[in-house]
């Protein structure tokens, strides 16, 4: 999600971390800081001496005895191998060259990243398959910001006992007193206990609304009437009602840590969940130092997929994050539906603004002014009035009118107090502000408001300054019918940097002013002092896009519930509806396109990809033996150690080396011929026998071949390999990106789409 009251004070945040670096840096290396070491897999007989074996390696490197035991934050040994303590960083450098460790790396924050979507994604209430016994049985983990239990979309009314593979706990706390047969579990990680979270205890609750709202798109059942104060009304539900959700509470108000999301990711595997949700980003990162990569992978060798949100730093290149092959990167697309809220002037002009304003107005027409004529400052006073920057504004120059605000460094701000925060401390009855950017993203206003387009303002502007008695009043929000899907104006894009040559995100989903379920415990706005409550709240991020994705991957679970991993991830992107929007970047932005659960069931054919395949991925990505092999499980019992050699195995072949269902080369911006090969293998998961063709689509100036051009199977579960082969020239006209795609037709329904990105990077990027 993005939460726009505070960006400003994210941006001051980031200017005092860059002005004052090197301070830092000298006091990092003064006092100790939470690292995580990291030693592989664990395996099960391992997990009961974890904490002593790390305890004593820990004593050896800092050579204290007592002081490791009092350094020492937590243990991982259910399924991760590792610990988190406070590190010199001497001490961390020292650890991470000992025998058994993979990588030592510093915990850091990392940030968060529906009545209509379910609809617009072809699973109509009324019309779609359900196999609602063994949809009962699916459990989908939410690691998140908790969750309200209370919440009407988690009755469990009628809802039988949790499935007997079920092993984990609720664990209850302040304003958090129970489970139930929807919510099964519920656990919270907390692990650096220096001062409690929010200022309200530990618990699982949910006091951000995040969590309530990405698990009830998941698994909420039908609620009807559901709205955020009249608006988006309608029918809200998860995209599989049947499910059960476990929570794992790993952000508080701080932020996520990367101790507290591994520790989960630990539990969760363990607990028997069947999806891993994770709406949460950050920088990106090697695989072996990002605590998503690693607990990803872990979820993945059990058959757990994990799906993650691809970021909020769009619209730019290189902005994408959770990057691993083993996990599945959603993008946020538009629904068909738009939020507008009209502002009218006096003299009879009307502009079309955005927001979620639930105000109905009162009165015909309200006094207008603006910022700038409602300052309180004299001359060479701190501060901007025109942007309505907090102390600039005079109370008896705003009560009862509705003020225009200009647009200012960014929306929202104001040191953490936006314009409709300040106007309504000042007794204003409205707030109209001026936008830099065109934005697609609605957001809650805590008086009457609206955000306008910059030509829109600039004419409101001129009708202010054109009469004495200027008057305008705000409409509540409406919705209206927009053409869709688009690619959300903040969800990030490719290429990615970690591993170039796999294309992320894999694929979009409803990530725009979704409307869902939301916890009694938190503001509408983000202001402390808003004290409206809302069952339902409408909230705009690739973290809503997740969600979507996750209920997609246990719908084709239920169907399916012995596919692996990357098959049901193989499965949502072939049968992806591509998306037709123009510019060279489009597949940079949305990958397969926009998911199709109801064909994502039936896809024909699969790309699946096993541990020993990413493992040889590993190898050809430069990966070492050593740490691949602890990666797997290198130690047993701390006395035998299995190795595990890259020379050993045929690492993964071609351009990018791994069975992918879409294909990405990153190719050198200096060269002009374009030659690459990408070898696949699909498997038949159809019902009998079938013949596939390929078709390929291709610009002008390149040449794509598929060899073979055809594939006959006789049974399910048969295997066919082939190999795609692209041969050209760069031409300019191509610009920095060729896209291409290749189908596999059995003229019965099912079309395997693979689509095909080479991206130059050139002195434009």
């Amino acid at each position: 999600m993005i939460p726009n009251q505070h960006l400003l004070l994210f941006i001051l945040c980031f200017c005092l971390v860059n002005t004052a670096f090197i301070a830092a840096t000298e006091d990092d290396n003064n006092e100790r800081k939470p690292y995580i070491v990291y030693m592989g897999e664990a395996t099960e007989s391992f997990h009961v001496e974890a904490a002593k074996n790390h305890h004593n390696l820990l004593s050896t490197v800092i050579g204290d005895e007592s002081k490791a035991r009092e350094v020492k934050i937590y243990s991982y040994g259910k399924n991760i191998n590792g610990f988190v303590a406070r590190l010199f960083p001497h001490e961390a450098e020292k650890l991470s060259r000992e025998e058994g460790v993979v990588s030592v790396f510093k915990n850091t924050q990392r940030q968060l990243h529906t009545t209509r979507s379910w609809d617009f994604l072809g699973l109509v209430e009324s019309k779609y398959k359900r196999s609602v016994a063994i949809e009962s049985n699916i459990i989908v983990g939410v690691l998140d910001t908790g969750i309200d239990v209370d919440s009407p979309s988690f009755d469990d009314k009628g809802v039988g006992p949790p499935p007997a593979k079920w092993k984990g706990k609720c664990v209850t706390g302040n304003n958090f007193t129970r489970c139930n047969n929807k919510v099964i579990g519920a656990k919270y990680f907390h692990l650096d206990q220096e001062g409690l979270p929010d200022g309200k205890g530990d618990s699982p609750a949910d006091y951000d609304g995040h969590g309530t709202h990405t698990s009830s798109t998941i698994a909420g059942i039908s609620i009807s009437s559901a709205s955020l104060f009249g608006i988006a009304n309608g029918t809200a539900r998860g995209g599989v009602p049947s499910a059960r959700i476990a929570t794992y509470k790993v952000c508080w108000q701080s932020g996520c840590t990367d101790m507290d999301m591994l520790a989960a990711f630990d539990e969760a595997i363990s607990d028997g969940v069947d999806v891993i949700s994770i709406s949460i980003g950050g920088a990106s990162l090697p695989f072996f130092e990002d605590p998503i990569a690693i607990g990803a992978f872990h979820a993945m060798k059990k058959g757990i997929l994990t799906m993650c949100s691809a970021g909020n730093n769009g619209p730019g290149l290189f902005t994408v994050s959770n990057l691993a092959p083993w996990v599945m990167t959603v993008a946020a697309n538009s629904l068909d539906r738009k939020f507008e809220t009209v502002v009218k002037l006096g003299n009879g002009l009307t502009a079309s603004g955005i927001s979620l304003n639930g105000f109905s107005p009162r009165e015909k027409m309200y006094p207008l002014t603006s910022g700038s004529l409602a300052s309180n400052l004299s001359a060479g006073g701190y501060g901007e009035p025109s942007t309505c920057e907090s102390g600039t504004l005079g109370e008896d120059k705003v009560m009862g009118k509705v003020v225009y605000c200009e647009a200012g460094r960014e929306e929202g701000g104001n040191g953490g107090q936006g314009q409709d925060h300040v106007v309504r401390s000042l007794k204003g009855a409205g707030v109209i502000v001026q936008l830099l950017q065109p934005t697609d993203m609605a957001t809650s206003t805590l008086i009457a408001g609206s955000y306008v387009f910059f030509e829109d303002g600039t004419k409101i502007s001129e009708y202010i300054n054109s009469t004495k008695n200027p008057q305008a009043v705000i409409f509540k929000t409406k919705t209206i019918k927009m053409v869709a899907p688009s690619i959300a104006s903040f969800s990030a894009r490719g290429p990615q940097r970690i591993s170039p040559n796999i294309l992320k995100p894999d694929i979009s989903a409803p990530g725009l002013n979704i409307l869902a379920a939301y916890s009694k415990l938190a503001s509408v706005t983000g202001y402390s002092d808003d004290n409206r409550k809302t069952l339902f709240s409408i909230m705009s991020g690739t973290s809503m896009a997740c969600p979507h994705a996750a209920a997609a991957a246990a719908y084709v679970k239920s169907f399916h519930p012995d596919w692996s991993p990357a098959a049901i991830k193989s499965a949502l992107m072939t049968t992806a509806t591509p998306m037709r929007i123009k510019g060279n970047e489009a597949e940079l932005s949305y990958g397969s396109g926009q998911i199709n659960p109801r064909r994502a069931i039936h896809p024909g054919l699969v790309f699946d990809i096993t541990e020993d395949a990413y493992l040889r991925f590993l190898c050809k990505e430069g990966y070492n033996s050593t740490s691949i092999g602890l990666l797997i499980g290198g130690k047993k019992n701390n006395t035998t150690k299995t190795e595990y050699n890259c020379e050993n195995f045929r690492r993964g072949l071609g351009s990018d080396g791994i069975n992918y269902p879409s294909m990405h080369k990153q190719v050198s911006s200096t060269g002009t011929k374009v030659s690459e090969v990408f070898y696949r293998s699909v498997r038949n998961v159809g019902y009998g026998p079938s013949n596939y063709v390929a078709k390929v689509w291709v610009p002008k100036g390149l040449k794509v071949e598929v060899v073979p051009k055809a594939m006959s199977f006789e049974k399910p579960g048969e295997k066919k390999n082939f190999k795609v082969m692209i041969d050209g020239v760069w031409d300019e006209t191509m610009k920095g990106i060729v896209s291409a795609s290749v189908e596999w037709d059995d003229s019965r329904g099912h079309l395997v789409r693979s689509p095909i990105l080479l991206f130059r990077s050139d002195n434009n990027y």
